[in-house]
Formats: C-alpha cells, sequence, structure tokens
C-alpha cells in the first residue's frame, strides 16, 4: 500500500511539474509576442502620441496611469487634494490603491528604478496568475482545454498590462488565488487574500456580491451538499470583511485629507474628461450618464435607443452565464463571480475607453472558449487575441493622445 501511495504521490508531482513547463512555455511565448507588439508602437509613436516621437520600449511601462503609480511610490498621496481653476477636486492619486507601487517600490531598490520593479512585478505576477487560472480551470476542464484557455488569457486583447506599470496583474494574482479558495473551500486563506485585493485595486465590493450569492447557492443546494456550521460562519464573516475592505480606502482618504468625499470626488475628477460638471454619486447612475453619453452626444442617435442596446447586451451576457453549456462547464463559482463583477461595473463605473481594461477580472471566462474541441476554433480564437492585442496597443501607445480619453 505504501508503494501504491508512494507511486500515486510521484506522478502527482511529475504531473504538476509538467503543467507547471507548460504554462510557463506558454507564458513566454506570449510575453515575446507582446514585446514584439511594444516595440512596434514605440516606433510608431508620434508628436501626438504621450511617449513622444522617440519614444523607447521601456517609455511602455510609464506611459498613462504607470505615472500615477509610480508618483504614488516617490510621494505618497496628498494631504490636501488639489484643486482645478474652478474649484473641483482635481486629478489626483488617491484614485490608485499602494500595494502595488509600494511592492514594485521594494522590487526596484537593486535595480535604482521604479520602472524595472514595476515591470518585474507585472511580469512575476502575471505568470503566477497564469499558474493559478490552470489549477483553477483544470478543476472542471481537460488538460488540453485548460492550457488553451490559458494561451487565450496570456495573449489576449490586454495582454500588454503584463508589461506595464499597472496593477492589473497583481491584483488578477490575488483574484483567481480568492476564487480558486473558494472552488477548493480553503475560506482560510481569504483572510488575507481580500485585504490584498481591496488595497491592490478597486472591486472587492464585487467580491462581497459574490460571497453572499455563492452563500445563497451553497444553502440553497445544502441538501446535495453538505454547508457546515464552519463554513457558514466563514461564508458570512468573509462577506463582511470584503465589504469593509471596499469602503476602507474611501475612509483612509477622508481622514488623511479630512474630506469624508475626497476618494469619490477623485474618481469624479477622471469623468470630467469626458462629461463636463460634477454629479453626485449614486450606485447606477455613472454607466446610465455613459449611455446618455455615447448614444446621445457622441453617437447622436436616439438615447432611448442606447438604452435598449445596453439592456439586450445585459441581458444576452446574463442568458449565456445562465445557459450557455460552455460556461456552465466551469462550474458554478466561476459564474457567479462573473455575474457578480458584471453587476458591480453596472453600478459604479462610467462607460468609456478603460472598459476593456475593467474587463479583465472575467478571465476566468476564457475557458469557455475553450471548450470546443475543434482545433481551427481554438486557433481561430488565439488569432483573434492577438489581432485585438495589436489593435489595443497600437491605439494606446502608437497612437496614445489624450483624443483617446477625450473624443
Amino acid at each position: 500500500m505504501a508503494d501504491v501511495e508512494l507511486t500515486r504521490s510521484s506522478a502527482t508531482r511529475s504531473s504538476a511539474v509538467r503543467s507547471a513547463l507548460h504554462v510557463a512555455g506558454i507564458y513566454l511565448a506570449a510575453r515575446l509576442v507582446t514585446t514584439l507588439f511594444l516595440t512596434l508602437a514605440a516606433e510608431l509613436s508620434g508628436f501626438a502620441s504621450r511617449m513622444g516621437p522617440d519614444a523607447r520600449l521601456g517609455d511602455t511601462v510609464l506611459a498613462w496611469d504607470g505615472t500615477w503609480y509610480w508618483l504614488v511610490a516617490f510621494s505618497g498621496y496628498p494631504t490636501a487634494l488639489p484643486l482645478t481653476d474652478t474649484g473641483q477636486v482635481a486629478e489626483n492619486a488617491w484614485a490608485f490603491m499602494p500595494l502595488y507601487p509600494w511592492l514594485a517600490q521594494v522590487v526596484s531598490l537593486p535595480f535604482g528604478r521604479w520602472d524595472v520593479g514595476a515591470l518585474l512585478v507585472s511580469l512575476v505576477a502575471g505568470y503566477a496568475a497564469s499558474v493559478v487560472l490552470y489549477h483553477l480551470l483544470r478543476t472542471r476542464l481537460d488538460e488540453s482545454a485548460t492550457l488553451w484557455a490559458v494561451a487565450f488569457f496570456a495573449s489576449g486583447p490586454l495582454a500588454a498590462l503584463f508589461h506595464v506599470g499597472y496593477a492589473e496583474a497583481l491584483n488578477l494574482l490575488w483574484l483567481f488565488c480568492a476564487v480558486w479558495c473558494v472552488v477548493r473551500r480553503r475560506f482560510v486563506w481569504l483572510y488575507a487574500l481580500i485585504p490584498l485585493l481591496a488595497f491592490t485595486r478597486p472591486g472587492v465590493l464585487a467580491f462581497a456580491l459574490f460571497l453572499a450569492l455563492y452563500g445563497i447557492w451553497r444553502w440553497v443546494r445544502r441538501s446535495r451538499d453538505p454547508l457546515p456550521v464552519s463554513d457558514i460562519v466563514h461564508i458570512v464573516v468573509l462577506g463582511l470583511l470584503a465589504a469593509a475592505s471596499g469602503f476602507a480606502w474611501q475612509l483612509i482618504a477622508g481622514w488623511v485629507t479630512g474630506d469624508p468625499g475626497a476618494y469619490l470626488a477623485t474618481e469624479m475628477a477622471w469623468r470630467r474628461n469626458w462629461v463636463r460638471g460634477d454629479a453626485a454619486f449614486v450606485p447606477l447612475e455613472p454607466f446610465l450618464a455613459g449611455v446618455e453619453y455615447w448614444f446621445g452626444t457622441m453617437w447622436q442617435p436616439p438615447v432611448a435607443v442606447g438604452f435598449v442596446v445596453v439592456a439586450l447586451g445585459l441581458v444576452l451576457l446574463a442568458l449565456a452565464l445562465v445557459f450557455l453549456p460552455q460556461v456552465r462547464a466551469l462550474g458554478m463559482e466561476i459564474r457567479l463571480w462573473s455575474a457578480s463583477y458584471l453587476v458591480y461595473l453596472l453600478l459604479v463605473f462610467f462607460p468609456q475607453s478603460s472598459i476593456f481594461r475593467l474587463l479583465v477580472p472575467l478571465s476566468p471566462l476564457w475557458g469557455a472558449l475553450a471548450v470546443p474541441r475543434s482545433r481551427v476554433w481554438r486557433v481561430g480564437v488565439l488569432v483573434a487575441c492577438l489581432i485585438g492585442q495589436w489593435w489595443w496597443i497600437y491605439n494606446m501607445y502608437a497612437l496614445g493622445s489624450y483624443n483617446w480619453q477625450v473624443p
């Protein structure tokens, strides 16, 4: 019996090593392609681009919000909110959580340059996130489908985020670990992961909703799947922790600046790049204002048409999460997370150019596109990912002007 257990354990370790090597190969190949795309974008960068006409590959690390993260590491957060000429709160560092820039600062110490630390954190976190995504999807999919899903993730339209000074890669690592812990019911680890999520990027309130829906789901099916008291306690306490963590940064910003509305006012400052004037934040209002802007101001069709189009799109997406067999194959936990995050975006987000980046936390859904076994389909999806990646890099970095923000 001992020999059998030893053989089984050895086979498991061998399989784990082989899978890790496969994921490493996929990730390395994807990073080489993205490096090529970013190099081309830097070469094509002109006077209208934020990087200027003499841009180099290294300039992409600090382009766009990368500069804000560097500012957090370099000078911290303002104790007095900066104001515009009209007396409104201006864009400032309070919109960016501290964990990523501070970690990049620590990693950069041997190199003496923050951007090097930021690049290393993003690259390593992206690889670690790919490994965790593999294990998360492997609980429901076969080896081939799982590796294809990792390839789609590593090569996706927003894959440049693994190369630049943004917090997304690190956030995805914590997120995938957290969802995996829920799937495997390793709830204790979430007491550390939830605060890490909260201080890396906004969005932990979506995880609070996810835990609430997950708890309801477990309760409904408790006759088939026992729900121990310990699980109930963990789910409730962790949900409360996620909710509290989601508001913690607002409280910290208010305490430091002396303005209770400092964080929300800062976030609204970015919205003024699109819609002039301020509005009080209430759930769903930013999304409705965005629909009115795009369909009433920008594209000129009646606003009612925009609401119908958006509503129809949301209904179709909800139906896909509920009924599509490829999505159902991923398991209820991934479906509940995806639905929770979409609800969160609907309640708080003003739709603009960042929408593509803000959809990245839905990355476990790449598994649904990997379920069909057709090699033609899978290669086609991968090609579409690479085309989308170049389109995004070209627009954000080769063009990358303020016109991308303010149409």
